[in-house]
């Protein structure tokens, strides 16, 4: 490998001429001054350091004087940083799930903003009559009519403020029956009548337009309502209806209406004839088969879903019922099998003292006899002694 000049030996290089082995050589890379010895090259590295030195001291008394006036200036970067940190702040992109969750949400509030500026029946899903009577409002007033009063006017108006509601309410806020839902079913199968019905709400709207009522007065209203209700309340010496009451008084005036299906409407059930109130029955009877049909389906349906998903448990629960039915029945029998050994017992407890009485007796019995043939034996024993010795 060629040396090359100015550069440090490594272990195994051959110093050139003049030099010291693993020292640095003098950098002398245009070869201007002659090859020099160790001491020469000492020499001269002592006066370059010298004169480098002697250059920066003239270089560093050549500065201008330095002054003491200065500003602190909020550095730009800092500035762009922020300004991207907020960029990415607003482009930062949301998950879908969580925009439709909210776009959800906005709407559901949305609709119950709406909701309470609309009539109490559809608030609270009250039936609403398919057709809308028009009859109700009184013919206007002839010539020779005496004009209306200003109770009757604003009867009148309560009236026609009224009919608005209901063509609106069936615009926006249909029934099934309106729709032309099949009760049952749904799916809707629009009809004439339905299409000119709604028309004819639509119609009704131009000429007489709906018009919303602000928060504030819907508030007052229901304020004057409950003031007015408490004073007829108090005048007419009205309390509290109780549950029992109000059964009783829906069903008697329930059972003073009937629908008529041939004319679709209802009417008083003393102004109906025997074919009608047959007609109502036979309809009513049908829509109860009809409805004890849907609600069959529906708990087949149930009950299917509930064998799928409860069929291990139910299988489970029948292992342990008959399991708990044999361990019934062998608490059963073993409760017998105690009782009869209790009552075996107690008999058992009550002849004990009779049969010690008897055994003490035969005991005492025995014990006197053979005292008295104990007696006896002495007594011919000493006789036969006597014989013996020839006594007698």
């Amino acid at each position: 490998m060629p040396y090359k000049v100015g550069a440090t030996p490594r272990q195994g290089m051959t110093p050139g001429k003049g030099q010291t082995p693993l020292t640095t050589p003098s950098r002398d890379n245009l070869r201007i001054n002659p090859d020099m010895d160790f001491d020469e090259q000492q020499e001269y590295g002592n006066f370059a350091q010298q004169n480098q030195k002697d250059l920066l001291k003239r270089g560093l008394s050549s500065l201008p004087a330095p002054r003491n006036d200065y500003e602190i200036v909020l550095p730009e970067n800092e500035l762009q940083q922020n300004d991207q940190h907020m960029n990415e702040m607003e482009g930062f992109i949301h998950d879908q799930a969580d925009l439709d969750a909210m776009r959800h949400a906005e709407m559901e509030a949305k609709r119950q903003q709406e909701l309470l500026k609309r009539s109490q029946a559809v608030q609270r899903e009250l039936p609403r009559p398919a057709d809308v009577n028009a009859n109700i409002m009184r013919p206007p007033p002839g010539p020779s009519d005496p004009p209306l009063t200003e109770l009757q006017k604003a009867e009148e108006l309560i009236k026609k403020e009224m009919l608005t509601m209901l063509h609106h309410d069936a615009v926006y806020s249909p029934t099934d029956t309106q729709l032309g839902i099949i009760p049952g079913s749904k799916k809707a199968v629009p009809s004439q009548k339905t299409v000119v019905n709604q028309a004819h709400h639509l119609a009704y709207l131009e000429q007489n337009p709906y018009t919303e009522v602000d928060d504030r007065d819907l508030e007052q209203a229901r304020e004057l309502l409950r003031r007015e209700m408490e004073v007829v309340k108090r005048g007419m010496g009205h309390g509290d209806l109780s549950l029992e009451a109000y059964t009783q008084v829906w069903e008697e005036c329930y059972s003073q209406v009937l629908y008529l299906p041939s004319q679709n409407r209802y009417t008083r059930a003393n102004l109906a004839s025997k074919k009608d109130r047959i007609e109502s029955q036979e309809k009513r009877l049908e829509v109860n088969r009809g409805h004890m049909t849907r609600e069959a389906k529906h708990a087949a349906k149930i009950e299917k879903k509930l064998k799928i998903l409860l069929g291990g448990y139910q299988s489970r629960a029948q292992a342990l019922m008959k399991q708990l039915h044999d361990l019934t029945e062998q608490v059963e029998q073993t409760f017998i099998e105690k009782q009869t050994f209790s009552h075996l017992r107690q008999h058992e407890v009550g002849a004990i003292p009779k049969r010690l009485e008897s055994l003490t007796e035969d005991v005492n019995r025995q014990t006197e006899r053979e005292r008295e043939l104990q007696k006896r034996y002495d007594k011919l024993q000493r006789k036969k002694d006597m014989l013996a010795l020839g006594v007698y």
